[in-house]
């Protein structure tokens, strides 16, 4: 076990925290209103009673970059607890499909699984992620048959009661962070490096936002509206919902 220090976190986020920006506003640049629209529930909208083409283009774009946000931020956490555990623990990126990081402590060998927080999945996801687990403890137990290989599905934020899932362990937030570093204060330690230059990075993101905005609102106005300003609803929905090919 060799710890790591404040500063190595620091060098390591202030180098590499720019590519989630970059792509956070790469993405932002190429959407294009017509994509989002498609991929929203048009009906959800309707029952909140928005009745305007900004607030309608201003929903939607929202909900949209909330969850491309989170997987965007995501990819840049896991490759951080990677980082992090490759210096504390000599962990490496794993090659078997859907296991992100090894390696070995106290004698034991594990596969780990990172997600952003507890609740990243239905039931269909948990079993796809079990299958993995048992594919990757397969080939592992039969490259090194004396290796005791511990499952381990690791979330950067959140909690979770019952770490102990029979065939895994859940292990979330603090707990996650002190299991790949050895130390109980870096879920709290890694947060002030995380703001790096963000200041100037959002400020760059909310000009860019405020720019797509006004385009998506003139698109949406034109192609939406009536030549009274009405939104023409049953319109949306045909371009969501239709079958284009009756």
């Amino acid at each position: 076990m060799k710890p790591i220090t404040q500063r190595e976190i620091t060098d390591y986020v202030a180098a590499n925290i720019q590519t989630f920006h970059q792509k956070r506003l790469d993405s932002l640049q190429k959407l294009r209103l017509l994509d989002v629209i498609r991929r929203k529930n048009p009906y959800l909208f309707k029952a909140k009673n928005i009745n305007t083409a900004q607030d309608f283009v201003k929903t939607i774009l929202d909900a949209f970059l909330s969850s491309q946000e989170e997987g965007i931020f995501g990819g840049f956490l896991e490759e951080l607890a990677i980082f992090i555990c490759a210096h504390v623990y000599g962990g490496q990126k794993s090659s078997a499909e859907g296991i992100d990081l090894e390696f070995e402590k106290d004698n034991i060998r594990y596969i780990v699984s990172i997600k952003s927080g507890p609740n990243w999945g239905n039931s269909s996801q948990v079993a796809k992620l079990r299958d993995n687990f048992r594919k990757a403890k397969r080939i592992l137990r039969t490259n090194i048959s004396s290796t005791n290989v511990v499952a381990v599905n690791g979330c950067c934020y959140g909690k979770d009661r019952k770490p102990d899932k029979g065939d895994y362990l859940k292990l979330c937030g603090q707990k996650f962070w002190e299991f790949i570093s050895g130390d109980d204060n870096l879920y709290t330690d890694i947060i002030e490096p995380l703001g790096h230059q963000a200041k100037a990075k959002n400020e760059q993101f909310t000009q860019e936002y405020d720019k797509t905005i006004n385009r998506f609102t003139a698109e949406f106005f034109g192609k939406f509206c009536d030549a009274e300003g009405n939104m023409l609803w049953e319109e949306i929905v045909k371009f969501n919902s239709a079958n284009t090919t009756s």
